[in-house]
Order: structure tokens, then C-alpha cells, then sequence
């Protein structure tokens, strides 16, 4: 192998010229994805407005006014689609959207749904529709309530079994202490 300045003559090594050519292209292929990547991102306007930052966080009042134009739908069959939710309950007003809420860890769908209608007379109207038949299930109609933070119905924190307490527990509360027998 001779190195020098190609315009003097020198000769080239041609696996030497191979890799130069395949770095050459690895590059030029890497720019096509960035532009291609760049224009997807602009056709689904996954990147946020300028001046926007992230999310806007609603108060509780502004998510109860929302709710307010909502309904919850319970006993949805597992094949459901929102569309067919949709075609449903559009006699009812104009449907914004149809969720039909999914297990975040296997991806099925948990049996209900919420709609949402453009105002509340919407939802007056739709509740006619509680148990209806859709897709040959009983459905359950209702107005969706709003989430509260720290507010469970799943956290009861009854006792499974008698907690022993110090005889000075015993004395202050003793009608406490006879529930639990």
C-alpha cells in the first residue's frame, strides 16, 4: 500500500476506498431519516406549540365542567369499537369523542367506556338509553363523575382480623374494640 495525495499518483487501497464508500452512504442514509423522521413529526403535530411546555393540567373545576358533558358506559362488549359507541349515542346530540378505556398492561379493553357530548342536555338525553341493548349486552348509562385526587373506592382498610391493643385503647374506645368480635 502506497499513501500519498491521490493527485500525485499514489495508488489507493481498494478496501480502504470500500469503507470510505460505506461510511459515505451510512451518512447520506442517516440524513434521509432524520428528514423523514422530521416529516412525520410535522404531519402528526407530536411536537407541542411554541411557548407550551407540556400538558395543560385542568383544575377540578374545569374537569367537573367537562365531566358534566359526559357519560359513563358500563357492560361494553370487549369487541366494542368508539365508532360503533359513537353511532349509538349520536341520536342523543353531537358526540365529541368515544373512549373506550383499555388494561394498561395487556392492552384489553376493561368493559367501559365514556362519552363525551358537546353539551350537557346531550347527556340528559342519553341516559334513556341505560339498559339498552348494545351489541346484544345490557348496557349501564350513567353521568360520569369526576375523579377527586386522594379520593379511592377502592381503599377501605377494613381489618381482616382483630388488631391487639394496649389496655389504654381498650378503655377509650371500647365500643370500637366489640365491633370487631
Amino acid at each position: 500500500m502506497v499513501e500519498g495525495d491521490p493527485g500525485d499518483g499514489a495508488i489507493e487501497d481498494p478496501e480502504l476506498e470500500a469503507i470510505k464508500a460505506r461510511v459515505r452512504e451510512r451518512e447520506e442514509e442517516a440524513e434521509k431519516l432524520k428528514e423523514l423522521q422530521n416529516d412525520v413529526e410535522k404531519q402528526m403535530n407530536m411536537s407541542p406549540p411554541p411557548g407550551n411546555a407540556g400538558p395543560v393540567i385542568m383544575s377540578i373545576e374545569e374537569k367537573m365542567e367537562a365531566d358534566a358533558c359526559s357519560i359513563y358506559v358500563g357492560n361494553v362488549d370487549s369487541g366494542a369499537t368508539a365508532e360503533e359507541l359513537e353511532a349509538h349515542f349520536n341520536g342523543c346530540g353531537s358526540v365529541n369523542r368515544a373512549t373506550i378505556l383499555c388494561d394498561k398492561f395487556s392492552g384489553h379493553p376493561k368493559g367501559f367506556a365514556c362519552i363525551e357530548f358537546s353539551d350537557k342536555e346531550s347527556v340528559r338525553t342519553s341516559l334513556a338509553l341505560d339498559e339498552s341493548l348494545f351489541r346484544g349486552r345490557q348496557i349501564k348509562v350513567i353521568p360520569k363523575r369526576t375523579n377527586r385526587p386522594g379520593i379511592s373506592t377502592t381503599d377501605q382498610r377494613f381489618p381482616a382480623s382483630p388488631i391487639p391493643c394496649p389496655d389504654h385503647q381498650l378503655q377509650q374506645f371500647p365500643l370500637l374494640i366489640l365491633q370487631w368480635f
